[in-house]
This record gives C-alpha cells, structure tokens and sequence, in this order.
C-alpha cells in the first residue's frame, strides 16, 4: 500500500526466498479463487513466520483461512506440541485449502474448523498464546471482544487490513459498512488501556496488539 513497486522489488530481493510449498499455494490461489489479492503473500507471510517463532506459541487462532497461506507460515513458529486453529467460513474453499496444508510440514498441527468466525470466537474455550485476525471487517471488534478474556496475559493479537486502503483517513458513506467497522475497531484499541499496541504499514496495514501481563 504504501511501498513503491521499485522499492517493494527491493524488499523481496533482500529478503528469504518464498519456500516451494507456499510458491505452489499462491499459484494455486492465482489460478482456483476469485480473488487472489485476499492472499497474505511472501512479505507478510515471512513477518507472520517470523513473529510466530519469536513467541513460540502453543495455540494459535486464525479467523480467515482463505487458501491456508498464511495458516502454514504462522505455524512455522508452532512449539513442538503446539495447534493452530483456522477458521474459514466458505466451504467452497475446504477441499482447495486441505490439499494446500497437505503439501507443507504442518498439516498435522493445524486444525481447519468450516464455520462462522464470530460462533467459534464465542464457543471456543480454549485459550491463545497468538491470533490473528482476517476475516469479515464488520466483525473484528466482535471477534476481539469474545477473544479477549481467551488470550493468555502476555499473548498477541495481529489484526490485518487495518488501514483499509487508506481509507481510515476518510469520512466513509452510511453504507460502507467495512470502512466504518474498521474505524471503529482502530478506535477502540486506541483506547484500551489493558493492552499494548502499534500499526505496522506494511501492505494494507497490521496492527500487533499485546496483552499486558496485570491488567
């Protein structure tokens, strides 16, 4: 969003090459979905990996599978008897998404769950060292209130599309539904004294939001 493609061609030279399965994935996202722009993609990928390592989670939970690419780089950073719980809501997309786990070293620590995001977040007892949030805009201020008391002190929450193309700067119609719950949501964290919290412009803008330790 931000990074010129000149400078963006740049970041991808200098960074680690995109591994052969998540390569496969993409192709296959390119070639079997409607919008392959919903992908997370190599740069984000690798800074999902590599904030999953740093943590070393035992449970993680994604709300938005898509076609399971940025499943595979988060659980690169799985402790050894660690999960990862995704949820994806269009079950058009399950058999697309199952062969894509299949092809990487993770497919027996991720658990696919065909449902709305929003029933999980409320029904799930379990309880999270990271989430991360990509699912329906209109949704995440739900999905972080039926989340919060279900991440340990200490855990993380990434929120993407955070800077919705801009479009946060602007006063959005009555009927942009997305753009006002995104608003609404950045707001909100803004002003929750129980966490920590900062915007990263990469791509369409992550927000990394950490719980604190006393509340």
């Amino acid at each position: 969003m931000i990074v010129d493609t000149h400078l963006e061609d740049y970041i991808e030279a200098h960074g680690d090459v995109e591994m052969d399965y998540l390569a496969k994935i993409d192709r296959n996202t390119h070639l079997f979905t409607f919008n392959p722009r919903m992908l997370s993609g190599h740069q984000q990928g690798r800074l999902l990996s590599m904030f999953s390592k740093m943590i070393s989670p035992n449970r993680i939970l994604e709300l938005g599978t898509f076609t399971g690419y940025s499943a595979l780089c988060l659980a690169e950073g799985l402790s050894a008897n660690g999960r990862l719980h995704t949820v994806e809501s269009n079950d058009e997309l399950e058999a697309l998404i199952r062969s894509n786990f299949a092809l990487s070293p993770y497919n027996h620590q991720i658990e696919l769950h065909i449902c709305g995001a929003l029933d999980f977040c409320r029904q799930t007892d379990e309880m999270f060292d990271l989430v991360f949030m990509d699912a329906d805009k209109r949704e995440y201020s739900d999905y972080y209130d039926a989340l919060f008391d279900k991440i340990r002190p200490g855990g993380y929450i990434i929120a993407d599309n955070t800077l919705w193309d801009g479009k946060v700067l602007e006063t959005p119609h009555p009927s942009d539904k997305q753009t006002i719950a995104i608003k609404k949501f950045n707001d909100m964290i803004a002003q929750d004294q129980r966490i920590e919290k900062i915007i990263l412009p990469l791509r369409d803008g992550m927000t990394i939001i950490r719980k604190k330790d006393r509340l």
